[in-house]
């Protein structure tokens, strides 16, 4: 099941790489709860409940604030109970002009082929220094 689980993520990163946000909301189950980094700007609307809430709230917002938003580095790690970890880096570039490379964790919960959980974990730090300006 957790091989199932590794290929579930690793499609919906390549889907989100695409631009192919139809097929990221459709991994996830309908009422995905989805938490941002604890001081992360979008951590306002924690926890966005359900896909659409994660569209507007966090999608929405990542690629209106931002010229480029890709995630690279990208490494699955298998773990018990449904769940993965993917480590990773933000590469991208806020409208202000500051561009910014972030340490990043995702913590995934699945059940039955849908996402039921993620966890965010990222430098929040770094990505507060590129909003100032």
């Amino acid at each position: 099941m957790e091989n199932k689980n590794m290929s579930i993520i690793d499609g919906l990163y390549k889907a989100f790489a695409a631009g192919d946000i139809p097929t990221v909301l459709g991994s996830m189950d309908s009422k995905i709860v989805w938490n941002e980094a604890e001081g992360n700007t979008y951590a306002d609307g924690n926890p966005y409940i359900g896909p659409e809430a994660v569209l507007n709230g966090v999608f929405g917002r990542i690629m209106q604030d931002h010229e480029y938003f890709n995630l690279e580095d990208i490494e699955l790690h298998e773990m018990l109970n449904d769940k993965v970890l993917a480590t990773l880096r933000y590469d991208a570039k806020h409208k202000n002009g500051n561009s910014y490379n972030a340490q990043v964790a995702h913590f995934w919960t699945l059940k039955d082929g849908k996402v039921l959980a993620f966890q965010q974990y990222v430098d929040t730090k770094k990505l507060h220094e590129a909003l100032m300006n």
